[in-house]
């Protein structure tokens, strides 16, 4: 991750050069971010404690100033953190040097390590779900639009690299945005749930007890979240790892599916096939005719990464042992923060794909028409096989594979023509040819676009007319 400002040039060890489909969308889980929670969260827990008439209001406006002169130092805190392999240990000390003395026993008064950094991941992650969320609405509006621009557009449909029947372009972007909105409304159910930490050394909140007694110990918690922002926990979760694993599992989920739309337009945009193009393409340093598609490539990369950084939390919540992890807690944070960033890029990067996404009409119905009939074999069985016999249908389609004209092949037959004067056909030939247009043979794609563009909700005001 890049460091934070002041470190400097030299001392950041990650500004994004090799991982390209981040650089500018990750400033909200930037070290000088995760500082600047881990203040916020010491000042939030003073807070709380004024608020329950605990401690002094001064309490809370010191931390709170002393937060201000310790948030920006990263590197001190970083150099400091190893010693007791945490960055908070090292921060109650920085604030505790700049609060006055008879206020200084309200900094993390009660709380554990685990309670701030927890916590203050959490806000981190709600942060950078947000911007998240903004960028998949941006994928969604410019997804919807083109789905509905190209609902009739007809193309070949793919089922093991090969073609298989006809379906339209639409239906295809329809597909796409379907996974998206699955993904959207998943991570903004995660990120609605993220809750604080607050237990104290080993989760039992004994601590709070002592200083306030039970019932404003049971108060604490509810009290420290909402001054987050946070959903209040139910009971410490100090090994009780679902929070960081089901927004795990929703940022990857998202990844995923920008994924699925940088691969259909990675393989779209190949030379040979030609049926999408970026609006903005990439140069290649030695070959200058080249368009890359960089956008899918870069979305490709963070969905490439993604699953194993999602399976790493959920092997260190496996190993989250007694009352507080003997490393697999310490792996969680740089695992979470980096798929929070990946997933900060991926759907950024996806939203500037959508929205300039371009279609080659001709690409596409070349490819339609490549395999000379072929793309509606699957038709010719259902409509053919009955009067024709499957056996005769199979011949006349590897006929037509291997050269022979498909429609003169059917015209000849005359159980065809035959079928063709039952339907009402003005000649066989006509019958023929509307049988192997692929325009025909689309099925429900056109109204599975409409329903996926079609408001989720009635207007305002709409929902009796």
């Amino acid at each position: 991750m890049p460091s934070d400002a002041s470190a400097g040039p030299a001392r950041a060890v990650d500004a994004g050069l090799l991982s390209p489909v981040t650089v500018g969308h990750d400033e909200a889980v930037t070290d000088a971010a995760v500082l600047g929670a881990l203040v916020e969260v010491e000042a939030a827990l003073t807070r709380a404690y004024v608020r329950l008439g605990i401690a002094p209001a001064e309490a809370a406006e010191a931390v709170a100033s002393a937060g201000e002169r310790v948030g920006s130092d990263v590197p001190r805190l970083a150099a400091a953190s190893v010693a007791g392999g945490n960055p908070v240990i090292p921060l109650v000390g920085m604030l505790r040097e700049h609060v006055p003395g008879e206020l200084r026993v309200w900094v993390h008064r009660g709380a554990t390590s685990q309670d701030i950094l927890d916590s203050a991941l959490m806000l981190v992650a709600r942060r950078a779900v947000g911007d998240i969320q903004v960028s998949l609405r941006a994928v969604d509006a410019a997804l919807a639009a083109f789905a509905a621009a190209h609902r009739g557009d007809v193309a070949a449909a793919r089922t093991l690299t090969q073609h298989a029947v006809p379906t339209t372009l639409g239906h295809r972007a329809g597909m796409w945005l379907r996974g998206v909105r699955r993904a959207a409304d998943r991570l903004a159910e995660a990120g609605d749930r993220l809750p604080a930490q607050l237990g104290g050394a080993a989760g039992t909140l004994a601590s709070f007890v002592e200083i306030a007694g039970a019932g404003d110990a049971t108060a604490l918690p509810a009290a420290f979240a909402d001054e987050l922002g946070l959903a209040a926990p139910d009971a410490p979760w100090h090994t009780v790892r679902w929070p960081v694993t089901e927004l795990g599992d929703a940022l990857v989920q998202a990844i995923d599916a920008v994924g699925a739309l940088a691969a259909d337009v990675a393989t779209a945009s190949r030379t040979e096939i030609g049926e999408l193009a970026e609006g903005t393409g990439g140069g290649s340093s030695a070959m200058p005719q080249k368009q890359n598609p960089a956008a899918s490539v870069l979305v490709r990369s963070a969905a490439l990464r993604a699953p194993q950084l999602g399976a790493t939390l959920h092997l260190a919540a496996a190993f989250a042992v007694d009352e507080r992890p003997d490393g697999a807690w310490h792996a969680e944070w740089p695992t979470l923060r980096e798929l929070l960033r990946l997933a900060l890029g991926a759907t950024a990067t996806a939203a500037a794909l959508a929205a300039g996404l371009r279609v080659d009409a001709e690409a596409l119905a070349c490819n339609v028409a490549a395999t000379g009939g072929l793309l509606v074999a699957e038709r010719l069985s259902l409509v053919l096989g009955p009067v024709l016999g499957a056996a005769r249908v199979s011949e006349l389609v590897r006929a037509a594979a291997q050269g022979d004209d498909l429609a003169a092949l059917l015209s000849a037959e005359p159980a065809v023509r035959t079928l063709a004067e039952e339907r009402g056909a003005s000649s066989s030939g006509a019958f023929v040819t509307a049988l192997l247009d692929p325009a025909g043979y689309t099925g429900l794609a056109e109204k599975f676009v409409d329903d996926v563009v079609a408001p989720k909700h009635p207007a305002a005001g709409q929902e009796n007319a």
